[in-house]
């Protein structure tokens, strides 16, 4: 078990950016970078016990700089999308800043993915952990307050824990993830379509035509949508139905049956070739499942390697999706007296 840190470059403004490497007492990896809190590796073990990265993304910081697939990072201080960049809390407007057309995409164009945060690293008893944290000022990509941020990251025995922490000093809002594309092959070059996925979600949030929730909560029974009974990713994906249409693929918003705020599970993905499992498990209500499908036709990753049109998943646990606008979701305001706190895990197995 260790941690150690390396230099790993510089911002244009000369702000210098490590990337930290967490190993267990197995022998797997976790490389994330105080730029936007990337986890820019993280191995597993196949049934055979050899370890592959089952992330995508990049070897340098230079490509992070200029990525436009959010690989691996951390996304806030608001995840997915803020319909018409603006919400008002206690009757005032906020107006953010518009970087998905007439919306906002992931807290903004400078989001908490664009920063730099501070670092502090440590080796604990349930594994060596990294503690990122930001200070989002007042008024930054429009939200209000100033929002004390803290990431941990912990290298447990068999996967990746994350604790999300944050005060404020005023009412704001705020929800967070993580953006990690996984191919739990090894092999990123191949698409992630014969992945077989589940995610115990009888109900996923109905979008308009730029994804924004129109407040319907629609059965997936029987449905492209219906991941309880564990199909293939690529299986329905080209269905004809309006929500396939509108995201390109699955881009959706998948409410968990379980309603408690106990850590659950939330997704499971399973690899045959390699019998790697992916179990994420979260405080949150919900899932994001993204398939990729805005992923540009080929992009050069890792070693070189040319990821193609759906390389990899994304299983993004959050709050619902845009609720500063409505009344009618769970709540993700936070006020000067509380606390943020939210847990994500990922958990890798073998069958």
């Amino acid at each position: 078990m260790s941690i150690t840190s390396q230099k790993w470059g510089f911002m244009p403004d000369g702000t210098p950016v490590e990337l930290f490497t967490l190993v267990n007492g197995r022998g797997m990896e976790a490389s994330i970078a105080t730029y936007g809190g990337i986890i820019t590796r993280l191995t597993a073990p196949d049934r055979a016990g050899i370890m592959a990265d089952v992330v995508l993304g990049y070897d340098s910081l230079d490509e992070y700089l200029n990525d436009c697939c959010f690989f691996g990072c951390a996304v806030g201080r608001v995840a997915n999308r803020i319909s018409g960049a603006r919400f008002t809390l206690n009757g005032v407007e906020h107006v953010l800043d518009r970087n998905h057309g007439k919306h906002q995409l992931h807290g903004g164009s400078e989001g908490f993915n664009t920063r730099v945060w501070q670092a502090d690293g440590a080796e604990t008893p349930d594994g060596p952990r990294l503690t990122l944290t930001y200070l989002s000022r007042d008024g930054e990509q429009g939200y209000p307050g100033n929002l004390d941020v803290t990431i941990s990251y912990t290298l447990i025995d068999n996967g990746l824990r994350m604790d999300y922490r944050a005060t404020t000093d005023m009412p704001t809002v705020v929800n967070m993830t993580n953006h990690s594309y996984f191919n739990l092959s090894g092999h990123p070059e191949k698409d992630c379509l014969d992945h077989v996925l589940t995610i115990p979600a009888s109900r996923f949030m109905v979008t308009d035509e730029d994804q924004i929730p129109t407040g319907e909560l629609a059965d997936v029974a029987g449905g492209p949508l219906d991941f309880t009974g564990s199909p293939t990713i690529g299986s329905r994906i080209d269905a004809k139905c309006e929500p396939l249409v509108i995201g390109q693929g699955y881009d959706h918003y998948f409410v968990l049956d379980d309603d408690s705020e106990s850590l659950r599970l939330a997704a499971r993905a399973y690899e045959l070739t390699t019998g790697r499992i992916l179990e994420v498990h979260t405080t949150k209500p919900g899932v994001q499942f993204y398939s990729g499908n805005h992923m540009p036709a080929s992009i050069f990753g890792k070693s070189g390697i040319v990821y193609g049109f759906r390389s990899g998943f994304c299983l993004e646990t959050q709050a619902y999706t845009d609720a500063p606008n409505r009344q009618d979701f769970l709540s993700i305001v936070l006020q000067p007296d509380e606390k943020y706190n939210h847990t994500s895990v990922y958990y890798f197995l073998t069958k």
